[in-house]
């Protein structure tokens, strides 16, 4: 997988992750799938909706995750 993606849950990162760390591994994520680091205007629309539903679900699951030794998470 792309090496840009940074593990974005403890203990790898101290804190909860950022909206923006989220959106940027979405964002690497999309561009290793879909082979294009910046889409063609024609694709832009579908690579861009493709980046928000890859934040969404990644946002969804660092919080359900539930990390052993971590303190109780609350939503």
């Amino acid at each position: 997988m792309c090496r840009s993606i940074k593990t974005l849950r403890p203990p790898a990162i101290p804190e909860d992750a950022t909206e923006e760390e989220i959106r940027a591994a979405a964002l690497q994520y999309v561009r290793k799938v879909s082979g294009f680091r910046a889409p063609a205007a024609h694709n832009r629309e579908v690579f861009d909706r493709a980046v928000d539903a890859v934040t969404e679900a990644t946002a969804e699951l660092l919080g359900g995750l539930e990390v052993r030794g971590a303190a109780a998470r609350t939503s």
